[in-house]
């Protein structure tokens, strides 16, 4: 009877499945099949290319002649990962490493990086990457693998790296006290690393265009400006936009002049016509022509309205974007029109009511209208007072008026009584906020 194999086998054990880190594993000694050492891990090489989610080799530092040398050892020709081992087995030689510069280095590309954290609303670092033990990946010819599972951007990860040099099964039985904050790795995406190698990680911008555009402007204020806009040059053109909003007049600048000028234009007519007049008044008046000229001819004409007024005044602040009908109209036509709007919905509170010569005549709020039935005549849900202002009214006496009446939207009339734009509440809080 033939004598047992006892030569290490690439195959899986009760071990795989077992879950590690980049901390863990850095500095571990790496022996060859007959226990002698063969060097120590330093680094995770990643063949984004070829398969993103697993390791292709790690790295193996050791002294050649008293130079210290890089070697690649395939994962999957690694042996058999034990609980709280304190080395690694190599069951093969180990190759040259040769030009890393094709793979991503998990230890010096990912940590310390700035990601999304989208469920946290923030940015926060990479502490550590969780790894996993696998058993062989389809196609790879055999043996084990090593799955990259999540970032850690929380306190465990940050106590593994405090911690890294300790014996592994203090280290992780520390660090299981702590709680825990991974972002999967599916969820991460890479973004092209620059000249000085380093890695943008980003979470996927579907996910991200789900937030609140505030919530969206918090976290691009965080990162640093080439992250920033090439995250925000990804969004959406609504999305964008709304974010635009959000953001302070110097940091809009600096967006915009990132963009050229179609893109520019595009994100710009998404805006609220007096948000995106405010804008433009930032820009150069050679910039703003550019953009004006991009943009389509009704969006264009609504903004180049409101640059034509003084800033600090009514007409500056104003927006045209508002829902106004003749005042003989039935509330189911009156919902037409609303469902018509392609303005912000969000900011509608009040329908204005037009009477002859489109000289404003009452306010019907929207709460009021929906209770009423589709015959009923909207000049019989009149609220009974009407509070307006002028176009050359100031800063103060528009907030007065707000304050005074409790307003959600203050109608804006030219000299013969015509609707001329509208000032909604958030502006209002906006500009008391600049002041």
């Amino acid at each position: 009877m033939a004598a047992p194999d006892t030569s290490p086998k690439n195959t899986a054990s009760a071990d795989v499945g077992l879950a590690t880190s980049v901390s863990t594993l850095v500095g571990m000694p790496v022996v060859d099949a007959s226990g002698q050492p063969c060097g120590t891990v330093y680094e995770f090489a990643v063949d984004v290319a070829k398969d993103a989610a697993h390791v292709a080799a790690l790295v193996v530092r050791k002294r050649v002649n008293g130079k210290r040398t890089e070697w690649l050892l395939p994962v999957t020709a690694m042996g058999e990962p034990a609980a709280g081992a304190a080395r690694l087995q190599a069951c093969e030689r180990l190759v040259a490493a040769g030009d890393l510069r094709d793979y991503l280095l998990l230890e010096r590309d990912l940590l310390d990086q700035q990601i999304i954290d989208v469920d946290g609303r923030k940015v926060v670092r990479v502490n550590d990457v969780d790894l996993v033990w696998e058993a062989p990946v389809s196609g790879s010819g055999g043996g084990l693998a090593l799955r990259v599972s999540a970032v850690e951007v929380g306190l465990r990860g940050a106590a593994r790296r405090m911690l890294k040099g300790l014996p592994t099964g203090f280290v992780e039985g520390t660090s299981r006290r702590l709680s825990a904050r991974a972002i999967p790795w599916e969820f991460v995406d890479l973004i092209d690393r620059d000249p000085a190698r380093r890695v943008k990680l980003k979470i996927e911008q579907d996910r991200l265009a789900k937030l609140h555009p505030a919530d969206i402007a918090a976290i691009l204020e965080e990162l640093a400006p080439a992250e920033r806009e090439a995250i925000f040059t990804s969004l959406p053109e609504e999305t964008a936009a709304e974010t635009l909003e959000e953001f302070e007049p110097k940091l809009q600048r600096e967006l915009v002049q990132g963009l050229d000028n179609e893109r520019a234009a595009g994100i710009i007519e998404e805006m609220d016509p007096a948000a995106a007049a405010d804008l433009l008044n930032e820009l150069s008046d050679e910039r703003s022509e550019a953009i004006l000229g991009e943009m389509e001819p009704e969006e264009r004409q609504d903004v180049e309205e409101l640059l034509e007024h003084r800033e600090h005044s009514a007409a500056g602040r104003m927006t045209t974007d508002f829902i106004a009908v003749v005042e003989s109209a039935t509330v189911a036509e009156t919902v037409a029109a609303l469902r018509t709007f392609e303005g912000d919905p969000d900011t509608i509170t009040e329908v204005y009511l037009l009477g002859e010569a489109d000289v404003l005549r009452g306010v019907v709020s929207l709460a009021r209208l929906l209770m009423a039935a589709p015959a009923t005549i909207v000049a019989t849900l009149n609220e009974g007072h009407r509070v307006c202002c002028g176009l050359g009214a100031s800063d103060r006496e528009v907030a007065e008026l707000f304050d005074k009446y409790n307003l959600r939207s203050l109608p804006v009339l030219d000299e013969d009584g015509r609707v001329a734009g509208a000032i909604h509440a958030e502006q209002v809080i906006a500009q008391l906020l600049e002041g």
